[in-house]
């Protein structure tokens, strides 16, 4: 966020971190005593929850502790764990360790895994979180601001519970200011499930009720981002009619489809009436701090032999780290279930004429036919040729999604009605197709798998998959259609609770 980080480093001075669980301590000099006390102080005290919201290698949650993953960042965020693991992204075993893992859907390795790459860490930010929402309330500062700041701790609270949830199941918590400091916060035990989902959406249904829209800050969190992953949440635990509720109310807030879908991937086509929500990006950014975030999927996603961009007076930029192939590429099968008309499938590129190391074109092709494992994911086109990292932005909520899910709540109430038709007819419309018909909405079944498909050919790469296919009831179904067996298939997609949180009492997830 390119406003939004101006303050990290002072954040770093106040120094909030936790230690082992939920375990709250407070660093540094400066503490509730003589800060935060004015508006300011407490803006900027809010701003330092963005820090989870970034892309970026990781974080530093503690001075002098070891960084961690972020959810939109790199390793182990949200493409790691919802777009690797499912039947849109190839198997990638160059690399080994968790790259190999992730893409073949094999979980056990991280039973051992440390707290930096085990996201079970952010209940401390949770913690942290409830200790922040404690300070707003007990403050002089206006109602008006305490709404508007409380709003978005509440906000960042509701959407780290909701990931987690996703991967483990309930995981213990602390959205009780009193409980910091006292032995409550060595209770590692899940919660019953109807209990923490209740904390999630309180959270996020508050967060909706009190942002606006549009903030005065662009990258800050907005009414719509709280409602789409109130949908989301709905959506997961199959209460249909709140999703339909919560996600009509995005609909009456007036967004609309871009009229070109790569646009929205494209630094030119930031800040439009489609993205309700995303991670801004800064060229001038190299993934690490304190400078904005950066967009490094290209390193990823193009084979090193990929030609890259000419800037005058530079070299040409040559593709990614990974050879031969890219580190996330998509299936031929994925690539196959589009229709040819379709304009989304425009984004991933089934051959390319590879570079040498000088970035000279070498004049042969690479394609399926010579061994290409899988078309090229260019979703994120690379716009910067003097830099060699991306700004284009990533979108994490957009209105093809928000209509998408509307179609999925309603049709599992009412089945494939002329509305949840209208909505899904609307984004395949933008992609240039023909409205659905026939044996594609004969039943509620037959239409569920027509949105899981459209979900797909929309919304790939933007690390949504795992959770879609679990919940569709899709995920061993769909990875076994190419070639994936999911590693313990008892777990449904879920991931291990390591073993140091195990040490501290919390329940192992089903399955393992």
């Amino acid at each position: 966020m390119k406003k939004l980080f101006v303050f990290l480093i002072l954040m770093a001075a106040i120094g909030y971190g936790c230690k082992k669980g939920l375990d709250a301590q407070i660093y540094g000099t400066l503490n509730p005593t003589n800060f935060p006390k004015t508006e300011s102080d407490f803006d900027l005290v809010v701003t330092d929850v963005y820090k989870l919201f970034g892309s970026k290698w990781g974080y530093y949650s503690d001075p002098g502790g070891v960084p961690g993953n972020l959810f939109f960042g790199v390793e182990y965020s949200n493409m790691f764990l919802n777009e690797y693991p499912s039947d849109l992204i190839a198997y990638f075993p160059e690399w080994g360790g968790f790259f190999q893992n992730f893409s073949r859907a094999d979980f056990n390795f991280m039973r051992t895994i440390g707290s930096d790459r085990n996201h079970l860490e952010k209940i401390r930010f949770v913690t942290k979180y409830t200790f922040i929402l404690d300070q707003i309330e007990k403050s002089t500062i206006s109602d008006a601001a305490k709404k508007q700041f409380s709003a978005e701790v509440r906000a960042a609270r509701g959407v780290v519970m909701y990931y987690l949830l996703s991967m483990y199941g309930p995981v213990p918590y602390i959205a009780d200011a009193s409980k910091i400091g006292t032995d409550a916060e060595k209770d590692m035990h899940r919660p019953a499930r109807a209990t923490y989902v209740s904390q999630v959406e309180s959270d996020l249904r508050f967060a909706a009720d009190n942002l606006v829209k549009t903030p005065g800050t662009y990258g800050r969190f907005n009414k719509g981002f709280a409602l789409t992953y109130l949908g989301r949440l709905h959506l997961h635990e199959k209460n249909w009619q709140k999703a339909e509720s919560a996600l009509k109310e995005i609909v009456a807030l007036g967004y609309n489809l871009a009229p070109d879908y790569a646009s929205l991937f494209k630094v030119s086509g930031e800040k439009n009436n489609e993205t309700i929500w995303a991670v801004t990006c800064d060229p001038a950014a190299n993934g690490n701090e304190p400078l904005g975030n950066a967009n490094v999927w290209g390193f990823y996603m193009y084979p090193s032999n990929f030609p890259g961009t000419i800037s005058p007076g530079q070299s040409r930029k040559v593709g990614g780290w990974a050879s031969p192939e890219g580190a996330f590429e998509a299936t031929w099968q994925f690539y196959d279930s589009f229709d040819p008309n379709d304009k989304r499938r425009a984004l991933l590129l089934e051959s390319y004429e590879p570079v040498n190391s000088q970035g000279n074109p070498t004049g042969t092709i690479r394609n399926r036919a010579n061994g290409l494992r899988g078309p090229i994911i260019n979703k994120y086109p690379d716009e910067d040729p003097g830099s060699p990292f991306a700004s284009n932005d990533i979108p994490v909520c957009r209105y093809a999604d928000v209509l998408l899910m509307l179609a999925e709540a309603i049709n599992e109430q009412a089945g494939p009605s002329s509305e949840a038709q209208l909505n899904i007819n609307t984004v395949r419309a933008r992609a240039g197709l023909a409205n659905l018909s026939g044996a594609n909405i004969a039943s509620k079944d037959a239409f569920r798998d027509a949105i899981l498909r459209e979900r797909g050919w929309e919304l790939y790469f933007e690390a949504q998959r795992r959770i879609d296919l679990i919940r569709m009831g899709k995920w061993t179904q769909a990875l076994a259609a190419v070639g994936k067996t999911p590693n313990p298939a008892g777990a449904n997609g879920l991931y291990p609770v390591p073993q140091y949180m195990l040490d501290l009492g919390m329940e192992q997830t089903p399955g393992y």
